[in-house]
Formats: structure tokens, sequence, C-alpha cells
């Protein structure tokens, strides 16, 4: 295990089930971070969750005592938003998401529109309702492209499970028969975004999560490593079954601190 993390030299996390759980922050994380700083390695984190922007998240982890750069923070909102603003700059977006994700998209630069757009955006909307879902549904069968945030069907919490973005879809994938492109974990674009912002090399970095088919997959599916905490979504029995496989499995990340 030693030699698996020793060339690790910047950590990406998970946020949800990986660092806290709902206001409270999981036995240990803190620590954790502590011990990559003292060894001379990185850390930034990197959420699916695009209920929330950027700004949101700092404010979050400084309310768990946990104080971060505004570049130690990227979400699956901002590969999307870099993905528009880079391949359809003047297309238009018709977006399923949050007030917060809203901002964010119109901050990058993306043409959001109520109208019927070019592109159907579907995130991580907790403010979601029927007029919305009808509305994609009506887009996307009138030809829009259909792109989304991320994939994660659910939501861990302090009480149990919510539904994701990934579950969102699965109701409008029935509904048009159409699936979505995902950009979220684990797709290549968010390798892509994260070598670009911090000028690591794939093989130096390691995805740690608690979801095998996004966190882990991120990293075993596109050259870097993936690791599997326990503290979230997955559990022990759920290895098995998964086509990923897990380079290393730890109960949370406290218990990678004696092998940094």
């Amino acid at each position: 295990m030693n030699d698996l993390l020793r060339k690790v030299k910047l950590f990406v996390l998970d946020m949800d089930g990986t660092f806290y759980l709902g206001e409270k922050r999981l036995d240990g994380a803190l620590e954790f971070l502590n011990r990559v700083k003292e060894t001379g390695r990185d850390f930034i984190f990197f959420t699916n969750n695009s209920s929330k922007n950027g700004s949101m998240y700092i404010d979050k982890l400084a309310r768990m005592d946990c104080l971060i750069r505004p570049d130690q923070i990227m979400t699956s909102g901002d590969v999307t938003a870099e993905f528009l603003m880079t391949h359809y700059p003047d297309k238009t977006v018709y977006l399923v998401g949050t007030p917060a994700l809203e901002a964010a998209f119109v901050h990058a630069g993306v043409h959001l529109t109520e109208e019927m757009p070019d592109i159907v955006v579907v995130g991580f909307d907790m403010t979601l309702t029927y007029e919305k879902l009808e509305r994609v549904c009506t887009y996307i069968r009138n030809g829009a492209m259909f792109l989304a945030t991320h994939k994660d069907i659910n939501c861990p919490t302090e009480d149990g499970f919510i539904p994701d973005c990934g579950a969102i879809c699965a109701a409008v994938t029935l509904s048009t028969g159409v699936k979505p492109r995902y950009l979220g974990k684990p797709c290549k674009e968010t390798l892509d975004m994260i070598l670009r912002k911090t000028g690591y090399k794939k093989e130096e970095i390691a995805f740690v999560g608690d979801r095998i088919y996004t966190d882990v997959a991120s990293g075993v599916n596109n050259g870097a490593l993936g690791i599997l905490v326990l503290s979230g979504e997955t559990k022990a029995e759920d290895i098995e079954r998964s086509d990923v496989k897990p380079d290393a499995v730890f109960g949370a990340l406290k218990d990678m601190i004696q092998y940094l």
C-alpha cells in the first residue's frame, strides 16, 4: 500500500460521503488533509454534486474548519460549463438546475434560454418541478442535444440517500428514449480539466471517493489511480459485483493516514 500511495502527488477528493455527510465532517477527514500537506503533497476537492457552486462549497467547508482556496474546488457543473464554452460557445442552453448552477453557467458565458434550445443540460436540481421535466422532454423530442452534469443516481445525506442527477436523467430517458452525454466523474473531460488546472500528470493523481462507478472509475478508466472509501454509498459487498475494481479500498480517509 505504501508503494501505491508513494507516487501520488495530487489527491482528488470527493466530498459527499467521503469528506462529510450533510453538514457533518467525517471523523479523521481533516487530519488526512493535514497529513497530505505535511508530506508535501497536494489535494483538491472535486464533487459531482452540481446543486452548489464553488463559493458555496468553500463556505460549507469553512464551517467544518476546512479552509481552502478557490482553485482547490471543482464541480461537475464547472466541467459542463467549460465543455459548453469550448465546443458550443454560440449554442443556446436550457438548464435543469438550481439557481446556484444557473449563476455559475451565466458567469461562464453560457447562453441560457427558456425557449427551444440547441442543448438541454440536466444537473442535480433540488428545485426540480414537473414543468421543468415537461420542458426538457419536449425539447429533447424536438431535437435538442441532451447533456448531464454527472451520472450519480443518489446523493448521500445524514438521513440516507436522495435522488441525484442520474435519477432525474433516468426519468427523462424513460420518457424520451434518449440517453444523455455525461460530463462529470468518471468522464475523461473531468480528468482533462484537472490536468489543465493543476499541471500534474495523470499517473501522479489519485481519485478518492465513495462511489466505484464515478470516483474510482475516474482514475481506473483514465490512467490515474482510483481509491474507494466505504464511508458513503458503496458497501464492501458491492465491489465484487462491479466491473470497475478499485486500486485500493479503505474504510474512510482517516485509514489512509498511516500509509502517507
